[in-house]
C-alpha cells in the first residue's frame, strides 16, 4: 500500500513537470511592434507569452527548452525551440514555413508540449528546387542557417534564407531519432538530389568504330576529285583583317595521285615521291657538254686579199 502511494506521487510529479497548453497561432508578420521580426522567419523558433515562461520556471524543465507542436485537426506535428516570451496571452507566433507543415491557418489552435530530444548525429536534406545547386558551398550555407534552429523533425520542409532568396529543404532522415536536437552538436550532413533535377546526358568519349566501307583502302580511289579548298599546286596561307586565316588557291589540280592500297588503320607510312627529271633538262645538259668556248667562225668587215 505504501509503494502504491509512492508510485502515485512520482506519477503525479511527472505530470506536473510536463508543460502542455494550447495557443492561438499567428505568423510573425502579424506580431505588433515597431521592430522588424523577420529574423524569426529565418529559423525554427517560436515566440510565446510571458505566462509560459512563468509556468516553465516553476517546473523542472531541462534546458534548452524544446517543444512539440501538434495540430490535432490534421494530425500533423513538428518540433521547435523558443526565441522570446513577448507574445500576447493565449497567442504564439510561428514562422510561416512551420505553419505550412502543420496545415495551420491564422488563428488556428496548436498544442504546445515540452519535450526532451536526443542530440543529432546525422541528417539528410533534399532541396525542393534545382536552384539550390547554384550555391557555391551549400553545406556551409546550411550550417550557417541551422544556427537559428533548435531541432529537426523528419518529414518537415524547412526554409532558409540566403542571398535574399528563400530555399526550401525537406528533412529526409535524422539520427538517432526522427526528432533530434541540433544545439551544440557534431552532426554529419548529407544531401539528396534536388526535386525535379535531371542529370545531363553523357556522351560516349570513344568514337564509333568505322565500318568496312570506311576501312576499305580501295574506296579512297573512288573519292571525289573535284575542287578542294587549299588543295592546289600553289597555295598561300595568310591572315585576313579579322585575324582568322584564309586560303588563296591558284592552279588547282584535280589529280589525287595513286592511293596506298597497303594502308592499315593505326599505322603511319611516310612515302617519298621521286619524280624523274624532265627530258628537256637532260637535253640541255648534253648541249652544255658539247659546247666549246670560242669555237665560232666569226665575221669580219675586211675582205681578204685587198690592201688599203
Amino acid at each position: 500500500m505504501f509503494s502504491f502511494h509512492v508510485f502515485e506521487h512520482q506519477l503525479a510529479r511527472g505530470f506536473q513537470n510536463r508543460f502542455s497548453t494550447q495557443y492561438r497561432c499567428y505568423s510573425v508578420s502579424m506580431l505588433a511592434g515597431p521592430n522588424d521580426r523577420s529574423d524569426v522567419e529565418k529559423g525554427g523558433k517560436i515566440i510565446m507569452p510571458p505566462s509560459a515562461l512563468d509556468q516553465l520556471s516553476r517546473l523542472n524543465i531541462t534546458y534548452p527548452m524544446l517543444f512539440k507542436l501538434t495540430n490535432k485537426n490534421s494530425d500533423r506535428m513538428t518540433h521547435c525551440g523558443v526565441l522570446e516570451f513577448v507574445a500576447d496571452e493565449g497567442i504564439c507566433y510561428l514562422p510561416h514555413w512551420m505553419m505550412q507543415n502543420l496545415l495551420l491557418e491564422e488563428g488556428g489552435l496548436v498544442q504546445v508540449e515540452s519535450v526532451n530530444l536526443m542530440v543529432a548525429t546525422y541528417s539528410k536534406f533534399q532541396p525542393q528546387s534545382p536552384d539550390f545547386l547554384d550555391i557555391t558551398n551549400p553545406k556551409a550555407v546550411l550550417e550557417n542557417a541551422l544556427r537559428n534552429f533548435a531541432c529537426l523533425t523528419t518529414g518537415d520542409v524547412i526554409a532558409i534564407n540566403y542571398n535574399e532568396k528563400i530555399y526550401e529543404l525537406r528533412v529526409m532522415e535524422t539520427k538517432p531519432d526522427k526528432a533530434v536536437s541540433i544545439i551544440e552538436c557534431d552532426m554529419n550532413v548529407d544531401f539528396d538530389a534536388p526535386l525535379g533535377y535531371k542529370e545531363p546526358e553523357r556522351r560516349p568519349n570513344h568514337q564509333d568504330e568505322p565500318t568496312e566501307e570506311e576501312t576499305d583502302p580501295s574506296s579512297y580511289a573512288d573519292m571525289d576529285t573535284g575542287f578542294r579548298l587549299c588543295s592546289g599546286d600553289s597555295t598561300q596561307l595568310h591572315h585576313a583583317d579579322n585575324g582568322f586565316p584564309s586560303c588563296c588557291v591558284s592552279n588547282v589540280s584535280s589529280h589525287r595521285g595513286i592511293p596506298n592500297y597497303d594502308f592499315k588503320i593505326g599505322r603511319i607510312t611516310f612515302i617519298r615521291n621521286s619524280r624523274p627529271q624532265p627530258k628537256k633538262i637532260v637535253d640541255d645538259d648534253d648541249a652544255m657538254n658539247r659546247f666549246i668556248a670560242f669555237s665560232g667562225q666569226g665575221q669580219s668587215l675586211r675582205k681578204k686579199g685587198r690592201k688599203p
